[in-house]
């Protein structure tokens, strides 16, 4: 399917290869720090929460407790989703990464300082929950900022490269958190670890906030955004002030800007996301079936040992700083939806003979399918994701879109798509209803990128969406 797009009214402002650096060292550091900051804390939930926060029920409620904290946080990155998107599409993509990497890294700290209950009771738990939600509401729109703000950085001819940044800063937040809570549980006893050794990853993280802080100060705005028809001084122009298109005149001076802003306000909406959420549901269900729920039924169901899943997962993360800028540069060579029609399908395909070898019992073959499948299956469309789900939408509403079908799409498919599948493998006691849905999530992105146009190289400076 071939698209055709109008000029820009303007020609977007040019940056210097400085410039790009920056923006591409902030994105990563505020992708790894996000996925950092959430892996900490799932992990100090499954380990010590329940013990430090919830000592005063059985182990068992401790534990839903404890991992309830952490499920009011995907509740939180939605709020934060339409409320910065909706901000960074307003006032400018820097600002809001500003915010939202402060507000990550203060409560995440903050978590490391944290009375337990054994010093201040119930306030405690409370505490905690507040942290968690100040965290998720700035991790809503962290990743998404990152990806706009790089992709319009970007030259069309590398854009998927560069955007694969994001891409590689979750692999290196969740390898930096797993790394560091093995050291932690390792080297220290278990007495030792419970009063203050847990609190070490979270006072660590300050570090690292500090330097994504320092270096999102001096970023520039996108170009991108400044060079949009509909901004006046920094500020887009209310859709009450567009209607008046004597106002349009006079801040830009140019006659195509009020065509250019009626054609996007006159545009159906909707389209291009429902086609961006699809797009979604491949990297997201099977993150969640491969990168949560396997490593547990592995060592619950199957009865295999516990290393044998997380092993996997880190040997497959490690192959995923290969796979991730490769996807990303195909991409740019063959275009967006070769790629995303080509990855799916095999994805589907390999979902029978991963879950083959996930149940042959054999270590060596288990990890080898899990490895392949996190690769396939996950990080080379989080790589295409990425890239392609900023091209889909205009100028106008680029954060906010993309903010929203990406935390949405987690909520349907991540979050509940572990549930879904405990509860069908416990009604069945079989492995083939894991295998239908690693194919029903695969084929939903297949059937997306099959209606969707071509948007490589697609003019990131109109307003309207590719569709």
């Amino acid at each position: 399917m071939t698209e055709s797009f109008a000029p820009p009214a303007v020609k977007p402002t040019t940056r210097s290869t400085g410039d790009l650096a920056k923006v591409a060292v902030s994105g990563w550091l505020g992708t790894a720090m996000e996925f950092m900051d959430f892996q900490l804390y799932s992990l100090a939930a499954a380990i010590v929460f329940n013990k430090i926060f919830f000592p005063d029920v059985s182990p068992v409620i401790g534990l839903i407790a404890a991992m309830a904290t952490y499920g009011v946080g995907y509740v939180a990155r939605l709020v934060g989703a339409i409320y910065f998107g909706r901000m960074g599409d307003r006032i400018g993509r820097k600002k809001v990464l500003f915010i939202t990497i402060a507000l990550m890294g203060a409560s995440t700290t903050l978590i490391g300082v944290l009375p337990t209950y054994g010093m201040i009771g119930i306030w405690a738990p409370i505490l905690l929950v507040a942290l968690r939600l100040i965290q998720g509401f700035g991790a809503g729109a962290e990743i998404a900022g990152a990806t706009v703000m790089l992709t319009e950085y970007a030259s069309a001819r590398r854009r998927g490269l560069i955007s694969s940044l994001v891409c590689l800063g979750t692999n290196s937040g969740t390898l930096g958190a797993s790394a560091l809570w093995a050291i932690l549980v390792a080297a220290l006893p278990q007495d030792q670890l419970l009063s203050w050794g847990w609190r070490i990853p979270f006072l660590a993280s300050f570090v690292l906030m500090i330097f994504a802080v320092w270096i999102r100060r001096s970023l520039k705005e996108s170009p991108v955004f400044e060079e949009r028809a509909d901004v006046v001084d920094g500020v887009a122009l209310s859709k009450q002030d567009i209607l008046s298109k004597d106002v349009v005149r006079e801040a830009k001076d140019n006659k195509k800007a009020t065509s250019t802003i009626e054609a996007a306000l006159h545009q159906r909406k909707g389209k291009a996301f429902l086609i961006a959420l699809g797009l979604r549901f491949g990297q997201a269900g099977n993150s969640g079936l491969v990168q949560t729920f396997l490593v547990g039924y592995l060592a619950t169901v199957l009865l295999v040992d516990k290393t044998v899943g997380t092993t996997a997962i880190v040997y497959g993360s490690l192959l995923g700083f290969v796979t991730i800028p490769l996807i990303g540069l195909l991409g740019d060579r063959f275009g967006r939806r070769p790629l995303y029609l080509a990855i799916s399908a095999l994805s589907a395909l390999f979902a029978i003979p991963m879950m083959l070898m996930v149940t042959s019992g054999n270590p060596a073959v288990i990890t080898t399918g899990m490895v392949i499948g996190l690769n396939l299956g996950v990080l080379s469309l989080f790589s295409m994701e990425s890239v392609t789900m900023a091209e889909f939408f205009g100028a106008r509403t680029r954060f906010t879109q993309l903010a929203l079908a990406k935390e949405i799409g987690g909520i349907l498919a991540t979050a509940i798509g572990p549930l879904l599948a405990a509860t069908l493998t416990a009604v069945t006691g079989q492995w083939w209803p894991l295998a239908a849905m690693l194919i029903g999530y695969s084929l939903i992105t297949l059937i997306s990128a099959a209606v969707g146009p071509e948007v490589r190289g697609r003019d990131m400076v109109l307003l309207e969406d590719a569709v």
